[in-house]
């Protein structure tokens, strides 16, 4: 293998690694500004204890979202905290795991286990807008299968939110004490999707092993021959849907901002008069 095709491999799975991980860390970038802002305008609303608003369901899931992936990804999990409300230091919640540092596996696991709670997040939006607001469920699911088209980013993100602002704010769902529910539980989840500095850290350590292991499989692919142009293809696409998926988290971040800072408003002008 001559130094051409080296250089070759390295610089593609450079790519590749972009691809894969670009999207899920400007979505971390976006939800981490859209939370610090959050709970910026609570704490200036209630106090210390106004996060709490929020941390009842939105913690336990973005916690959920680290443990899920410590099990995927076979790291040894030592203690769990889903919600704490007394913590000296103000951790909300916590997951503590354990990993072998000479396994690939378990190192390329640390980024996932690092943006877990995006995952979970999402899941949890789609998840309760299946049970609670079908009908909005179908509208943006069919968008998704039939009518999705990948552009720019910007054009992506801007094409979903509106599809979901179109699909939920709906006379009929302004109607029904679901929607209400659903609105109440995606604000406070999407308040805690974003990634906390040690999420961050974590994740960090794992994009080296991705890079590495990226290095191996093309490495390996051009020496037996194989064509990865599909392989990038494919990443494309998930970049694609990850990035109309991922909307989701902005659209209720952006809505869980705009209720606080609503809030925190309101409270100012209240103690004006008293």
């Amino acid at each position: 293998m001559n130094l051409p095709t080296i250089l070759n491999i390295l610089l593609t799975s450079f790519l590749e690694l972009v691809s894969l991980v670009g999207v899920l860390a400007v979505d971390g970038f976006i939800l981490g500004a859209l939370g610090r802002f959050n709970q910026r305008f609570l704490t200036r609303a209630f106090g210390a204890k106004g996060i709490l608003l929020t941390a009842w369901i939105g913690t336990p899931v973005h916690e959920l979202g680290h443990l899920l992936q410590c099990f995927i990804w076979g790291h040894r999990v030592t203690n769990v905290k889903l919600l704490q409300l007394n913590d000296p230091n103000g951790v909300l919640g916590y997951v503590e795991h354990h990993y072998n540092p000479r396994s690939l596996y378990h190192q390329v696991g640390l980024f996932f286990i690092g943006i877990g709670p995006i995952f979970s997040g999402v899941g949890f939006l789609i998840l309760g807008m299946y049970f609670l607001i079908p009908n909005s469920y179908q509208d943006l699911s069919f968008y998704i299968l039939y009518e999705f088209s990948l552009g720019n980013g910007l054009q992506t993100i801007s094409e979903t939110l509106w599809i979901l602002t179109k699909s939920i704010f709906t006379f009929n769902n302004v109607l029904n004490p679901m929607f209400w529910i659903y609105l109440i539980l995606a604000v406070c989840v999407s308040a805690h999707i974003s990634l906390s500095k040690s999420d961050i850290r974590g994740a960090t350590k794992g994009v080296l092993a991705i890079y590495l292991f990226l290095t191996i499989i093309n490495g390996i692919t051009t020496v037996i021959g194989l064509d990865s142009t599909l392989w990038f293809d494919k990443l494309m696409q998930y970049n694609g849907y990850l990035i109309a998926f991922s909307s989701m988290a902005i659209f209720f971040s952006l809505l869980a901002l705009v209720c606080s800072y609503l809030v925190w408003r309101l409270k100012t002008i209240t103690q004006r008069f008293y």
